[in-house]
């Protein structure tokens, strides 16, 4: 049976992080994502498994190479799932904003 990661837990790490926002530019292979970290090659293939596993990552064959992508689809669901703390923020900050003014008005 394979165990189904969860993809927050995937973007918590912040080498996926950065794999990702390699990805989202270009495809790559696990060799030309490596090159770009001070970490063992077999450790970056763990984090592309991860990534991988939770579907945030694709991965095609090209004669004797794989080069990965980002799923843009994937990553939309974390985009609406994050929006909803997007608004509360926006919200709050227009809130602080209208105080701040508010102040600045009673001071004049």
């Amino acid at each position: 049976m394979k165990l189904r990661r969860d993809p927050f837990q995937a973007i918590a790490d912040p080498t996926r992080r950065a794999i990702l926002v390699l990805l989202a530019a270009q495809t790559m292979t696990a060799g030309a994502i490596a090159k770009n970290f001070n970490a063992a090659r077999p450790t970056i293939s763990k984090h592309l498994q991860v990534l991988s596993e939770c579907e945030l990552i694709g991965s095609n064959q090209k004669g004797r190479e794989i080069h990965y992508e980002l799923k843009v689809d994937k990553m939309k669901e974390i985009d609406k799932w994050l929006e909803q703390f997007r608004q509360l923020w926006e919200s709050r900050f227009n809130q602080l904003d209208n105080l701040l003014s508010n102040i600045k008005n009673q001071k004049k």
